[in-house]
């Protein structure tokens, strides 16, 4: 039975949420049409760009995003509390950033801007909308339906109505939704390592931070580190995790559990964090969490039964 968003996720409380955006049929978002030849791997810097520009913009923390062909990840935390602490002109800006001016100048961008806070009504709902899940999605997904329609010459929807969510409950459901993600391309077969898998954040990590941040606390890849930023974890420790659980997850590449990474010890048992961040694809629904944390959202929701209960107590008693 499909739950209207707005009564898994409280307006205005923000949270931490793994998000599935999938294209229509068999259009393409990147990759190579096997029928045709044609390649949309160019697409893949459109969707990395307007990431970027959505964590500049919103009150958000990028933990995770992953590129496919035609489907995206993002793993990501909202904040209300921080658009607050924004003035109107803040606000105002921001947004004119994400819905420029059809004459894109700076004179005009000033103009639009300016036009919004002569408004301090809108500008308050602005304000809300910055830390709104259902409007980042919006805004990631809209631009790049119309630019993927305009080249291929066509009218209609790009994307599917509605985009998955799964509200993640704690650090643990948050760490292993982030190594789902990141190992996304390696588990298809897009990708050998990590380290070549492409429009990913794990490559991005790997791809723009020094050797010294290695040791460094892991901060979110893109936008803001917020009052949860994850999770008492060094990039380096956090790379050797999801290496290890990639070799879990493909056939014939399993490492014994004491061979597991120190720093899963703060989070999991060895014999079924595998397990764990396999069934954020298919073993959980929308929520990811304790057995309390979905009987707890399945009573909020009038429910009986929610997907992933059966599982999380399987987890609970495991190992």
């Amino acid at each position: 039975m499909t739950t209207a968003r707005s009564q898994l996720i409280t307006t205005g409380t923000g949270g931490t949420f793994h998000c599935v955006q999938r294209c229509v049929r068999r259009a393409f978002l990147c990759g190579q049409d096997r029928y045709t030849g044609q390649s949309f791997e160019h697409r893949k810097a459109w969707v990395e760009q307007r990431i970027s520009l959505l964590s500049d913009c919103f009150a958000v923390a990028i933990h995770a995003y992953a590129v496919m062909s035609n489907h995206l990840h993002l793993v990501l935390q909202l904040d209300p509390t921080l658009p607050a602490a924004w003035s109107d002109a803040e606000v105002a800006t921001r947004w004119v950033r994400l819905f420029p001016p059809r004459e894109d100048a700076e004179a005009a961008r000033d103009a639009k801007r300016d036009r919004l806070m002569q408004q301090p009504d809108y500008v308050t709902v602005l304000r809300e909308r910055l830390s709104n899940l259902s409007w980042l999605m919006k805004c990631l997904a809209e631009p790049l339906a119309r630019a993927a329609n305009a080249e291929d010459a066509c009218k209609g929807r790009f994307w599917e109505g509605r985009f998955k969510v799964q509200v993640l409950c704690d650090e643990r459901a948050l760490l292993a939704a982030m190594a789902y993600v990141d190992l996304n391309p390696v588990r298809a077969g897009m990708a050998e390592t990590l380290a070549v898998s492409d429009h990913t954040s794990i490559r991005h990590r790997l791809a723009t931070l020094t050797p010294a941040d290695l040791d460094r606390p892991l901060r979110p890849v893109l936008g803001q580190a917020t009052a949860r930023t994850p999770l008492g974890l060094s990039l380096r420790a956090y790379v050797g995790l999801v290496e290890w659980t990639g070799r879990q997850l493909r056939p014939g590449k399993h490492s014994m559990a004491h061979d597991a990474p120190r720093a899963l010890a703060c989070h999991d048992d060895a014999d079924r964090w595998a397990m764990r961040v396999k069934a954020v694809g298919s073993g959980y629904w929308r929520v990811v969490g304790d057995a309390t944390d979905l009987i707890a959202t399945a009573e909020r929701l009038g429910q009986r039964w929610l997907k992933g209960i059966g599982l999380a107590r399987q987890l609970a008693n495991a190992g």
